[in-house]
C-alpha cells in the first residue's frame, strides 16, 4: 500500500481474504454464487474510542491481526486496485490465532 491510511476513532482498515473459487469437489463457483468473505487482515488501526469523560479507550487489535467480522458490516472502498473495508472495532467478532 503506497499511501498512508489512518482510520479515526475505534475504526480499523481490513483487507478481506479471498475465498476459494472452486469447491472441495471441484465445482467452479461464479462470482454471483460466492459468499461475502468474513475473514481479513488488519492493515491499520485507529487510536481508539474517546469516552464522554475525555478518556481514550485503547484498541484491542493491532496491525497484522487476522480477524473474523460480521458479514455485512463496514464500508467497502478501493485503494489503488485493492479492495478494503473500514470497520468499527465492535464489528470485529474474533481474532484468529496464527
Amino acid at each position: 500500500m503506497a499511501k498512508s491510511l489512518t482510520p479515526l476513532g475505534d475504526r480499523v482498515v481490513v483487507k478481506p481474504l479471498t475465498r476459494e473459487e472452486v469447491t472441495k469437489s471441484g465445482i467452479v463457483l461464479p462470482d454471483t454464487a460466492q459468499e461475502k468473505p468474513q475473514e481479513g487482515e488488519v492493515l491499520a488501526v485507529g487510536p481508539g474510542r474517546v469516552l464522554d469523560t475525555g478518556q481514550r479507550i485503547p484498541m484491542e487489535l493491532k496491525q497484522g491481526d487476522r480477524v473474523v467480522y460480521a458479514r455485512y458490516a463496514g464500508t467497502e472502498f478501493k485503494l489503488e486496485d485493492d479492495e478494503m473495508l473500514i470497520l468499527s472495532e465492535r464489528d470485529i467478532l474474533a481474532v484468529l490465532a496464527n
